[in-house]
């Protein structure tokens, strides 16, 4: 019978565990866009649209991507396109993703398929702003083989990473 209870107090234990944990998470989207099986074009950008935002606050991007072994550089150039449709306000950055060192190991975790996740901007947005993202590469290649998805995280930005970025930027200044 003790040992009954011992194990009942284990799963609920996991399961409180597993609720907090869940409940903490600020991610608001989150999706990946497949390429082309044959690579990805230079002129075909993937599109993400991000739902109206509810609550104002500063919000993480990051961009994720998938490749494999076919990949044939060390780092690749995004051209990242953000337009406000509620404003029209756009801005236009370039990522520049190093996904292989330079002995030739992927940077990422996998081991056929390897997955990244590079931090962005952050953003100012308020409630009921909605975005439109685009991604396209901007490398000399047309068509860019291994990149199999290309993905887009917006998380919202809690008080401690808020903490984290100051202290970081103080350190930076001396």
């Amino acid at each position: 019978m003790r040992r009954n209870s011992y194990t009942l107090l284990y799963y609920i234990g996991v399961l409180v565990v597993l609720m907090l944990t869940a409940c903490n998470d600020k991610t608001v989207y989150h999706d990946y866009e497949q390429t082309s099986a044959s690579g990805w074009e230079k002129n075909d950008p993937l599109s993400f649209t991000i739902p109206p935002i509810q609550e104002t606050g500063n919000y993480t991007e990051e961009v994720g991507m998938r490749i494999n072994g076919s990949f044939p550089f060390l780092s690749l150039s995004l051209i990242v396109e953000q337009t406000k449709l509620n404003t029209g306000e756009k801005q236009c950055d370039t990522l520049v993703c190093e996904l292989i060192n330079k002995r030739g190991y992927p940077q990422g975790k996998g081991v056929s398929q390897y997955q990244y996740l590079f931090p962005l901007k952050t953003l100012q947005l308020n409630k009921g702003d909605s975005l439109r993202i685009e991604i396209r590469h901007d490398m000399k290649r047309e068509i860019l083989p291994g990149i199999t998805d290309v993905g887009l995280k917006v998380s919202k930005t809690s008080r401690a990473n808020k903490v984290a970025a100051r202290i970081k930027a103080q350190k930076d200044k001396q």
